[in-house]
């Protein structure tokens, strides 16, 4: 019975580890960091990196596809393909150089154009102010956790205004 036990336990250690190996082996490509631009093709980076939360087909011939890695992620990853179909390039639009693209009177499309989809269960609406608000979760410039909100007059569906806190996690600062 004993050595029976002990080799249950090495089975389930030995799961485990390859369980844990294919979940970093996973989110290791996710952000496309081994994606060539201008080599890897639109259907390496969705074979890649998965199916887009959101996909936009621009006049020009280029392709916007956004990935988020929210609730729990800091990552907002904006993939661009050129005309020719081949990988552009990759960046995380989760940071202060796109938040302060954001601007009063922005539709909710060209929100999304920017900063790609927020976490749905984050949405709130303000009936009293008539105020919708997206969030986001992002690592900020000391590392730490933090949340940046845009603010829609819901009725104009128009952006009124943003903010940005970082998160409490008592006290102390939540890292990133």
């Amino acid at each position: 019975m004993l050595v029976t036990n002990i080799i249950k336990r090495q089975k389930i250690k030995y799961l485990a580890a390859i369980v844990s190996v294919l979940v970093l082996v996973a989110c290791a490509t996710y952000d496309g960091r081994d994606l060539k631009p201008g080599e890897d093709s639109l259907e390496n980076v969705l074979q890649i990196m998965g199916n887009p939360a959101k996909r936009w087909q621009n006049a020009d011939g280029t392709i916007q596809l956004a990935y988020p890695h929210g609730p729990m992620g800091y990552q907002t990853y904006m993939v661009f393909i050129a005309k020719d179909g081949k990988l552009g390039h990759i960046e995380n639009v989760m940071d202060q150089k796109y938040f302060a693209r954001i601007l009063p009177g922005m539709t909710q499309d060209e929100v999304l154009y920017i900063l790609g989809p927020s976490y749905p269960n984050w949405t709130v609406y303000f009936e009293k102010r008539d105020e919708l608000v997206w969030e986001w979760r992002y690592c900020d410039i000391w590392n730490e956790a933090a949340r940046f909100n845009v603010l829609f007059d819901n009725t104009k569906g128009t952006v009124r205004s943003t903010l940005s806190r970082t998160e409490s996690c008592g006290i102390v600062s939540c890292k990133c």
